[in-house]
């Protein structure tokens, strides 16, 4: 994503025209200011503004239509990207939640074997941390990590606050690749329920996930507890075309 701790003139540029998306300076189905006037405002060259304005694509912020410039797309505030790896403090700052973290435990424990049936792992060994994301002091999300120690060596209860991935990447070192994601609606436990507030019937959206290193192993198991009332998830996809050689396609009809 845009927020990063070394931050490129384009990343900068990005990142302050989606705040102005955000308040809606820029408001959405109204075109951004042309290249050549971005250009004059920040003081930099048209391909940095292009590659700036290729992120905010990307991110679903704004359509480019030819002979005419960038529209602001209507999108919808405390929404929660599901496909891509971002983390809640990023959300937080871009989408002006007014968001705050308490974390609520922070432990050596043995990753539960029912969590990674099938997967090789050199080691069980992990930190738990069990977060509670609050929106305007309401309690929102409880996230439960396990992050796999190594390649976590230590992780010190001011990142557990902060950002755990700003730690991971910027502190550790480590490069988060990817991951895959799983969405059910599940009956919660009577703990669950109370932290987030929930009706008697204690259902809560469960997003499952697996965040992999660039090397491909597994760093981080996540459980994120989402209020059913509170929040709706909305992904931005675009349309990608997959080229398959010809030989491919002929051996796949075969």
């Amino acid at each position: 994503m845009i927020l990063q701790r070394n931050k490129s003139k384009q990343d900068i540029i990005a990142k302050d025209i989606a705040e102005k998306i955000h308040h809606r300076i820029y408001s959405p189905k109204s075109f951004l200011p042309s290249e050549h006037q971005l250009c004059d405002l920040y003081g930099t060259s048209r391909e940095t503004i292009r590659k700036s304005l290729e992120q905010l694509t990307e991110l679903g912020l704004i359509q480019k239509i030819k002979g005419r410039g960038s529209l602001v797309l209507d999108i919808q505030r405390f929404t929660f990207p599901i496909s891509g790896i971002t983390s809640f403090k990023e959300l937080n700052t871009s989408l002006n939640m007014h968001a705050s973290t308490k974390v609520l435990q922070l432990e050596k424990r043995t990753l539960p074997k029912s969590l990674v049936a099938g997967i090789s792992l050199p080691t069980q060994d992990a930190f738990y941390l069990e977060r509670l994301r609050l929106i305007e002091n309401e309690p929102a999300v409880l996230d439960i990590d396990y992050l796999l120690s190594p390649p976590v060596a230590e992780l010190p209860i001011s990142a557990a606050e902060d950002s755990i991935y700003d730690y991971l990447e910027n502190e550790l070192g480590l490069e988060i690749s990817y991951a895959t994601k799983e969405i059910t609606v599940e009956e919660v436990s009577e703990k669950i329920s109370t932290d987030l507030m929930l009706s008697p019937n204690n259902l809560a959206v469960l997003v499952k996930s697996f965040t992999y290193l660039g090397n491909t192993h597994l760093l981080q198991v996540t459980k994120s507890y989402h209020h059913p009332k509170k929040f709706k998830f909305v992904d931005f996809a675009r349309r990608r075309k997959i080229m398959i050689h010809d030989e491919l396609k002929e051996h796949r009809y075969e």
